[in-house]
């Protein structure tokens, strides 16, 4: 049967998560597999806000989006920004209330996107910093992480840094990885506690 993959698993602890009608954030919309994801969990009555710095990215995922029954999706923002600018970006209402952030990091993983665009540290760790402020009390935060790409090693350090840093009465974090190969994509996940 073997494990489930590093993705799979962050789907799995969003869906224990996000509830039909919550609030979700696709912190790196990519290819929108993510955002589609969520969009769905959260169906008709949720909210979805998604983030890329690529306009390519958000072309994918619109593209993703309109192939799916829309009344079936929740309603999704998409946003050509930074996902350190998620705070500024989400309607305040919704601060506290998010469900579900989940951060794939790296490069767009498409046929003719730039590779050398990836995602860096600095924006990363101020990103997951406003990730905690965006959440429910119990809301997840998933964080794959791809150490074999150019530059994906020092941001994974980065993130499993500021991770281990955190109080345990504002965050649990945990690590899911394969041990055998310390180049693939492995998963740290963040649930707030109730204060922070």
């Amino acid at each position: 049967m073997g494990f489930l993959s590093v993705l799979s698993y962050a789907h799995k602890l969003a869906t224990e998560r996000l509830q039909p009608g919550g609030i979700a954030v696709d912190a790196t919309a990519g290819t929108g597999a993510d955002t589609l994801f969520l969009a769905k969990t959260a169906g008709s009555r949720g909210r979805v806000f998604a983030f890329d710095i690529q306009e390519e990215a958000l072309a994918l995922t619109r593209q993703r989006l309109t192939k799916e029954p829309a009344e079936q999706l929740a309603e999704v923002s998409l946003h050509l920004a930074s996902h350190s600018l998620m705070k500024n970006s989400i309607p305040a209402e919704y601060h506290g209330k998010v469900s579900v952030i989940m951060f794939n990091l790296g490069y767009l993983p498409a046929d003719r996107s730039d590779k050398q665009i990836i995602t860096l540290p600095e924006s990363t760790l101020s990103a997951l910093e406003n990730s905690l402020e965006m959440l429910a009390p119990g809301g997840v935060v998933t964080v794959v992480l791809y150490p074999g790409h150019e530059g994906g090693r020092q941001e994974a350090a980065a993130v499993e840094d500021w991770a281990s840093a955190l109080s345990s009465r504002t965050a649990q974090a945990v690590m899911y990885r394969g041990i055998q190969r310390p180049d693939a994509p492995y998963l740290i996940a963040l649930e707030r506690k109730k204060t922070l």
